[in-house]
């Protein structure tokens, strides 16, 4: 077996780790032994780096004592034991000391992997306000740059212009910055992200005061996503002098603004948090990004900055994934977060359908109603649309239109939705336009002949979608399409005259695991009233199936593309990422192989709850790939207008989404055959 696959660094993830020790004060022996001791456990959890705070190995708040000779001679033979003790450690460990250079005191970060002193890189901005007093004992290292510097027997580069290489590692380019770098306009990180930087370390000795945890986080997470990195953020704690201050150890790893580890702030033990980074979704947003790139063009930055080269040698094999997989990529886990998402998806469908309609100066719609899930939502967003632009809802005119296998439970369903709604409803049956065509075509079905096949079925939506154009004329209004962009994805509609085309389509951006809980949060707070709330819950309950072909057995549609979990999981990554199906498949793996694992998002019932093993991921992907790379683009290609809802993307032609309708899935499904 290829034991690479389960491999986190095959597909781009590296762990780091940030420690928060308990400070021994003007002891670097001491803090050399603890410092060892975290980057051990660190190591034994398979963190390939290792962050300390500022000033770590001597204690920051130590005043004039950064003056006696005595003590920063014993801060470099600290080094030189922690140099000597990392020999057989592949982890990059970030210690924090004081270091002289050239008469001068600098606050430094020193950069050590196996037994050599890669780098050290001082401090640019020294804070002298309020509490801090650092030009009373340092140096700015801002202009010191293409320097050297003998530090514990060793010589190593020395600047505020290094950045240290992965040549193992193509995507880890990691830079080093001190506590008050981050609070400036313009970091030292932000110019060495534009350089290249992807991890950025931030050697910190913040005291707390109320409110500052706050601003830290804030700029963490501001820092990672404006510089498209990682940001691993690691303030002094327990043990550091408390004359007239108090630490708190606040240590956080962000990625592109979003928080993936923080420790425990104000604790009594030593913290250390570990966690996975995805370099390999750094590098793709970089690259889709292109104004990073511009900006880096515009600041020159890849002139400032040199770059030491070293080898990691991440210790390889299967390690598991330390980092949150959201099973919903479009649906926050958090159930506040969640709420402000429905709230917002549901308006932006709402308003871009009430500009189409004022452009238009048309005041009706006309929508087919089937009792599923896309119809349902496109009805409510209809009726937010009317009750916003003061018109009725009596303008919706909302249709039934069973045929050869319409269940009485969503024929039910489709009008107990429509009256609580109040909008003008009506019943047509489509099944004689069917049979008339039937014939007209000679299909054996209209002979009798049980013949289900996909002219049959597109019969059907043929015949429907026709209908509710030819209403549109007669009445002056629009045809509101209800396609959702997970069949968009997987190409389950009908082409031109069926349920790919409208007006103006408002769930064509919105895939259907959102729609789901977009319906249940309307169910939950009754927002269109107590009696809409039984139907949508009945609604949400029912399998979803086109109801095409008849006879006893229910048509499940996820037997035929796959469950929509899954593959909206596998859209997501496919196109907002441009991930491998490898990586998508490593990820799923994480997500989805335990149903008792992980956080589920608080709307998704406990029956639904479900699990997926490798070969089922490997399966589902494989549809996934075929239908979405090689048969379904020129639907898309033809696709309506509608607005774009999720950061997740959509697939207009006109927007995110942009490709050939005759492609090869061949790339991706060889990726694909490759996993064991």
């Amino acid at each position: 077996m290829n034991h690479s696959f389960f491999d986190l660094h095959t597909h781009g993830f590296l762990r780091v780790a940030v420690a928060a020790p308990n400070v021994a004060v003007a002891d670097p022996a001491t803090n050399a032994a603890r410092t060892l001791e975290m980057a051990r456990r660190a190591l034994g959890q398979g963190a390939s780096i290792a962050l300390f705070p500022e000033l770590g190995l001597s204690a920051y708040a130590i005043d004039d004592l950064l003056q006696q000779r005595a003590l920063l001679a014993a801060v470099e033979r600290a080094i030189a034991d922690i140099a000597e003790a990392s020999r057989g450690m592949n982890i990059l460990l970030a210690v924090g000391a004081p270091l002289r250079w050239r008469e001068r005191l600098y606050n430094c970060a020193v950069l050590i992997l196996r037994g050599e002193v890669l780098a050290v890189i001082p401090k640019s901005f020294l804070p002298n306000y309020r509490e801090f007093y650092e030009r009373r004992h340092f140096a700015s290292g801002a202009f010191v740059a293409d320097a050297e510097i003998d530090v514990a027997g060793r010589r190593a580069p020395f600047g505020s212009d290094i950045l240290l290489s992965a040549r193992d590692v193509p995507e880890l380019v990691a830079h080093a910055e001190i506590c008050e770098d981050l609070w400036v306009p313009v970091p030292p990180s932000t110019r060495a992200a534009l350089a290249g930087a992807t991890v950025l370390l931030n050697l910190s000795a913040s005291n707390a005061i109320v409110g500052k945890s706050d601003q830290r986080q804030m700029l963490c997470a501001s820092q990672s996503a404006r510089c498209i990195a990682a940001y691993l953020y690691s303030a002094a704690g327990q043990g550091e002098s408390t004359t007239d201050l108090a630490w708190d150890g606040e240590a956080v790893i962000y990625e592109m603004g979003a928080l993936l580890a923080k420790a425990p702030r104000f604790s009594d033990q030593p913290q250390l948090v570990v966690t996975d980074i995805d370099l390999g979704r750094l590098a793709a947003e970089r690259l889709r990004q292109g104004t990073f790139g511009d900006c880096a063009d515009l600041e020159g930055n890849g002139a400032l900055f040199r770059r030491i080269g070293f080898d990691l040698a991440p210790v390889r094999g299967d390690k598991g994934l330390l980092r949150p997989v959201q099973r919903y990529p479009y649906v926050p886990d958090d159930e506040t977060r969640l709420a402000e998402l429905c709230f917002e998806a549901v308006n932006i469908q709402a308003h871009g359908l009430e500009q189409r309609l004022r452009a238009s100066r048309i005041q009706r719609l006309v929508i087919g109603v089937s009792g599923g899930l896309d119809s349902t939502h496109a009805l409510l967003v209809a009726a937010t649309a009317m009750d916003s632009l003061g018109l009725p809802r009596t303008n919706i005119l909302a249709y039934t239109l069973p045929a050869f296998a319409t269940t009485e439970r969503t024929k039910s369903n489709a009008w107990a939705l429509m009256r609580a709604l109040g909008v003008t409803a009506q019943e047509i049956d489509v099944t004689p336009a069917c049979r008339q065509m039937l014939a007209d075509i000679a299909h054996p079905a209209a002979l009798g002949e049980a013949l289900y096949d996909a002219t049959y079925e597109n019969v059907q939506a043929g015949a429907r979608t026709s209908l509710l154009f030819r209403l549109a004329n007669r009445h002056n209004a629009l045809v509101l399409g209800t396609g959702d962009l997970s069949e968009l994805a997987l190409g389950w509609c009908t082409y031109g005259v069926g349920d790919q085309m409208s007006h103006y389509n408002v769930n064509a951006s919105v895939p259907k695991t959102l729609i789901q809980h977009l319906i249940r949060w309307c169910a939950r707070d009754a927002r269109f009233g107590r009696e809409t709330v039984t139907v949508l819950q009945d609604i949400l309950a029912t399998e979803i199936s086109p109801e095409l072909v008849p006879g006893a057995e229910v048509q499940r549609t996820e037997e035929f593309v796959g469950p929509y979990a899954l593959q909206d999981f596998n859209l997501f990554y496919t196109t907002r990422y441009g991930y491998a199906p490898s990586k998508i498949a490593f990820l799923a793996m994480h997500a989805w192989s335990d149903a008792d694992a992980g956080v589920w998002p608080s709307v998704v019932p406990a029956d639904k709850r479900l699990a997926y093993d490798l070969r089922a991921i490997k399966h589902w992907l494989g549809v996934f790939l075929r239908r979405f790379f090689e048969t379904s683009q020129f639907k898309r290609t033809a696709m309506p207008n509608g607005p774009k809802v999720s950061s997740g993307g959509s697939l207009s032609p006109r927007g995110d989404w942009r490709a050939p309708s005759d492609s090869s899935a061949a790339a991706w499904l060889a990726d694909l055959d490759a996993i064991p």
